[in-house]
């Protein structure tokens, strides 16, 4: 069928030739052209200024604030998905997720966030099961999880792991410092609890649990003298000073003063009367219970301070006069302070936060550092008051070392973790190093080298570089150098003590294996 009508139209086609007016340029457009031309030349056409764009930024601003991100409204963000249940939070779980009821009973000597969140039971039907009873809790936590949810699109950075890690100096660039075993000291029955050395660094002496004090020649691992205390030895500390070789150690319940008999005669002489207790005057005997009784230790020649409790921990002030000792109770004398020359004792501290752990002097000022269980209280002595108080958020502590320069302090913890504090920077930890997967027994500075040391329950001493520098703006240099193996595990026990010698780059390690490790470049 034909669809298009041909009558009175025109054939749709035109067979007539191009005209000319296509290919020449338009005379008129040529005209509008120069008027535009000369408009703009006089002025009379001005075009809009280019916007400038602002020479601020957001300081702390990141790409979430570009036009391409602004748009209007909150952006779409999924809600964070719970976690799925697990076959122990079945009504019908397998057998082995089932917990029995001595396991149950242990789960209550675990710290709570040890402690499993949910203990499967079983039951025989669906229509048997209670309800849960932290339902309405949980179901608000997930609601204020929704409601708390953050607005804003966090951008993923890949950054080159490598990149993060600090650059530390190469281990050769820092030795000497204690690597390989080098003499073994035997003769202790028991495990050895502690170590001290004497301050030329010529003789150790160690205190076991097989009742004996045993005092060494460093270089020739000869034992020098025997004591046969008959009790427990907990704690061990030489008098650091040279002129007086007396050794004040922890024995059952109370504190031993005994003559280590090293030296000239001359020394001998003046260390047989510093030991010696005269008859009580009638004003010491008056109504007020004195804090510990100095009495005459006939079978060793030297002095035994009984206390009211058993004492734990003794330690030294550097001049060689003043002691102080630990009772881990929670009343005004815990902490004792006592006087050699003068044969006093008195106790300073009369509140505590808390258990006391260890005690000791400031290497150079008149200050004292007591560690409880959780913090570290700075005394000054001169004021009888606390100067700070260095909050470590360790599960518990169990011994702290401060730097021969004063203003640092190491302490270590029960759940192998060690604090390194920065006293001038802050109250809190300036480093905290996991290292030890048990508990650290002992930690140690050395006093003229850059190295400190840590013991613990899992037969290792880890050493480090511990570099401080004079400029204060500079933070503390800390790298890990060796790991001391050698010691075996008895009872479940470890290396129970650590100490430097006082002037080479050496390290004496205790083991509850009964013996002596001494660890050279």
């Amino acid at each position: 069928v034909d669809w298009f009508e041909y009558a009175d139209k025109g054939h749709p086609l035109s067979n007539a030739p191009e005209p000319k007016r296509r290919f020449v340029p338009s005379k008129w457009e040529q005209k509008k052209v120069v008027k535009l031309v000369r408009a703009i030349r006089k002025g009379w056409i001005k075009f809009d200024k280019p916007k400038d764009e602002p020479n601020y930024y957001l300081l702390w601003g990141d790409d979430t604030d570009t036009a391409d991100n602004k748009r209007q409204g909150l952006s779409y963000i999924p809600a964070p998905k719970p976690n799925l249940p697990g076959h122990e939070e079945s009504y019908n779980p397998s057998v082995e997720y089932i917990p029995t009821q001595e396991e149950i009973d242990n789960y209550q000597l675990m710290y709570e966030e040890d402690r499993p969140k949910f203990i499967p039971r079983r039951f025989e039907s669906l229509r048997s099961v209670p309800a849960y009873e932290k339902a309405l809790r949980e179901g608000f936590d997930r609601c204020l999880d929704l409601y708390l949810c953050p607005r804003t699109r966090k951008k993923r950075i890949n950054i080159d792991p490598e990149s993060l890690k600090p650059k530390l100096p190469s281990k050769k660039d820092l030795r000497p410092y204690p690597r390989t075993c080098y003499l073994e000291f035997k003769g202790h029955g028991g495990p050895v609890t502690s170590l001290s050395v004497e301050a030329t660094g010529q003789w150790i002496a160690s205190g076991s649990s097989d009742g004996t004090i045993r005092v060494w020649e460093v270089e020739t691992g000869r034992c020098l003298k025997v004591f046969n205390v008959g009790a427990d030895v907990h704690h061990i500390s030489w008098n650091p000073s040279p002129e007086r070789p007396i050794l004040a150690a922890i024995v059952g319940r109370d504190l031993l003063l005994l003559n280590a008999e090293v030296g000239d005669e001359e020394t001998q002489v003046r260390t047989k009367e510093l030991l010696h207790v005269g008859e009580p005057t009638p004003e010491d005997d008056g109504d007020k219970k004195p804090a510990v009784r100095w009495v005459n230790n006939d079978k060793f020649d030297g002095i035994t301070l009984i206390h009211h409790r058993a004492a734990s921990t003794v330690e030294w002030h550097s001049k060689g006069d003043y002691f102080t000792t630990v009772v881990p109770t929670g009343e005004s004398r815990a902490v004792l302070l006592h006087q050699l020359s003068k044969k006093h004792s008195h106790h300073p501290f009369r509140k505590l936060p808390g258990l006391p752990v260890a005690a000791v002097f400031h290497p150079t000022q008149k200050m004292f550092f007591v560690a409880t269980k959780k913090f570290v209280q700075v005394y000054d002595l001169q004021k009888a008051e606390v100067v700070k108080k260095l909050e470590s958020g360790l599960r518990e502590i169990s011994s702290i070392s401060i730097h021969p320069g004063g203003d640092n302090v190491i302490v270590g913890s029960k759940d192998g973790k060690l604090c390194w504090f920065d006293t001038d920077l802050s109250t809190r930890p300036y480093k905290m190093l996991k290292n030890h997967s048990k508990d650290i027994t002992s930690v140690t500075f050395h006093r003229r080298y850059p190295l400190f040391a840590s013991s613990s329950e899992d037969c290792t001493a880890h050493v480090f570089h511990g570099m401080v520098y004079a400029d204060l703006n500079q933070n503390p240099l800390i790298v890990p150098l060796e790991i001391l193996r050698g010691h075996l595990s008895s009872d479940r026990r470890g290396v129970l003590d650590c100490k430097f010698h006082p002037r080479q780059p050496w390290l004496f390690t205790a083991g509850a294996d009964s013996m002596i490790r001494l660890y050279c470049d």
